[in-house]
């Protein structure tokens, strides 16, 4: 592997593992100051061993590999990602049409292009905005859209923004990675990644996920 090739993967690495560290962290700071009942215990070890998954599955397999299938309640998985940006100081809510059915996906790579989508959203609306996730069924997919109020993008760059490495606001943080990875997932799924926005509105991005016949193939989860 060439040195600007261990770069990216190292860069890319690091970019993942960031997320559900951050949810760690804002789940034991919960812990330690909040006043916690038995089913509220629960509740945080579930969400810290779902970031400890995370970060397993993206150390193990930096590059995009193969995904592990399982049917997963995919509002499950919006609900379990809001309430861990809602600990870190998010103003953010799902909103699960009851309509929706479970889709065979993997669940770390969902989760992990979802924990993207939020923090991208987070970054654009700041500490006030609110973050809206939800999902609404189809007839051919699922469809998952973090929508934010934040000052929106540029029509002109709505497609670019998906381009590893390519960050709007040069003076911003992050390695320009996110969206990048949020696209590779979905269309690993059989999906699509797109935004919609006009400049001074907000952002709406959103997974597509095919259900049925249009269901990606792949390797069977074990767990």
């Amino acid at each position: 592997m060439t040195a600007p090739r261990e770069r990216e993967q190292l860069a890319l690495v690091v970019h993942e593992v960031r997320s559900p560290t951050a949810a760690l962290t804002a789940i034991l700071d919960a812990a330690r100051t909040d006043p916690i009942d038995d089913a509220s215990l629960r509740r945080l070890v579930d969400l810290s061993l779902a970031a400890c998954r995370s970060i397993d599955r993206i150390l193990g397999d930096a590059a995009l590999g193969p995904l592990q299938l399982e049917e997963i309640d995919i509002g499950d998985v919006v609900r379990d990602a809001v309430a861990s940006a809602a600990l870190g100081g998010a103003r953010v809510r799902a909103e699960v049409d009851a309509e929706v059915s479970t889709v065979l996906a993997d669940r770390v790579r969902l989760r992990q292009a979802l924990d993207n989508l939020v923090d991208n959203a987070v970054s654009a609306v700041g500490a006030n905005g609110e973050i809206v996730v939800s999902v609404r069924a189809t007839d051919r997919a699922v469809i998952v859209t973090v929508s934010d109020e934040g000052l929106g993008i540029p029509v002109e760059d709505q497609e670019r923004i998906f381009e590893p490495g390519v960050r709007l606001d040069s003076d911003a943080g992050g390695s320009g990675l996110g969206l990048a990875v949020v696209r590779a997932v979905a269309e690993a799924h059989g999906g699509t990644a797109t935004v919609e926005s006009s400049p001074g509105v907000g952002a709406a991005f959103s997974i597509a996920l095919p259900i049925g016949g249009d269901q990606p193939a792949g390797t069977a989860s074990s767990t």
